[in-house]
């Protein structure tokens, strides 16, 4: 059983907005049928502003939720306003969703592009700037990598960009790509790989010094001392001075006699591949 929020519940149980709007000014569609989620999106204008916005969707009680609140955030809203919203945005005004059901907020996202690519119209200078502003990356493109699902590299790029996402389970989660036959998830490791290369490097380049120290401890955190915990030891950050990191490796760590070694060629590496490859660790 998920563990949904009381306002997840209330939208689903209560949905707003349902049904459709025939002189609507947008329509945008989402996911499809044969995937199990599928989304159309009512949007009504009065100028550049969105007075009524219905919905029909087919899908878990999350993708009527999600596509409940949506309609209630762009109501009032200009367009360049509604252009904003993004799939974190409307889990966040649900009070957070399930892992398994962040693909849910991700078609009411996808459903809203749709609607405004049609509106201002693919070939549009409008539309190309907003295109350019949500995936602006160097491996932006239609190629299906989940064709289960009919996932593109671009939205497993924007899902990942958007939401901090690290491993394919997440990709899965938030897309749907990889979740049926999983043929392509050797594929999916190796574009997030490929993103979290890139954002290393840029990370690299602009970080300031406190931006550093916080990296470092989160590095020490999230991917050396779990590693280290497997053999029974951990590590403890001590200080920081400049680009010397002081470190104090306990439980069996302290006493292994390759402790130079794990520290020279684990943490030491990995915070110079991860931080600043100026870094260099010491023993305290």
């Amino acid at each position: 059983m998920w563990d949904y929020s009381e306002k997840v519940m209330d939208h689903y149980r209560n949905p707003r907005n349902v049904g459709t709007i025939e002189d609507a000014d947008l329509i945008g569609e989402a996911g499809s049928l044969a995937c199990g989620d599928s989304l159309k999106l009512f949007i009504k204008l009065d100028g550049d502003k969105v007075v009524d916005a219905k919905f029909q969707t087919f899908g878990c009680g999350s993708a009527v939720a999600a596509s409940s609140i949506l309609t209630e955030m762009i109501i009032g809203k200009s367009l360049d306003e509604v252009k904003k919203i993004t799939n974190k945005d409307i889990a966040d005004m649900l009070g957070g969703l399930p892992a398994q059901k962040m693909h849910c907020s991700v078609m009411g996202r996808e459903a809203l592009e749709d609607a405004l690519k049609k509106y201002y119209g693919e070939d549009s200078e409008e539309w190309e700037e907003l295109e350019l502003e949500l995936h602006s990356h160097d491996h932006a493109g239609e190629k299906i990598i989940c064709t289960c699902f009919n996932v593109t590299e671009n939205q497993i790029w924007e899902a990942i960009k958007i939401n901090g996402l690290t491993t394919v389970e997440e990709v899965t989660n938030y897309t749907k790509a990889g979740g049926a036959c999983g043929r392509c998830r050797g594929v999916i490791k190796d574009i997030i790989e490929t993103f979290l290369k890139k954002s290393q490097v840029e990370a690299r380049v602009e970080l300031t010094p406190t931006q550093k120290i916080l990296k470092i401890g989160k590095v020490l955190e999230q991917q050396i001392s779990p590693q280290l915990q497997k053999d029974g030891g951990d590590i403890e950050l001590v200080d920081i001075d400049g680009d010397v990191v002081k470190v104090k490796l306990i439980g069996v760590c302290s006493a292994c006699k390759n402790a130079s070694m794990t520290l020279k060629n684990f943490v030491e590496a990995e915070l110079k591949e991860k931080v600043d490859s100026k870094i260099i660790v010491e023993q305290v």
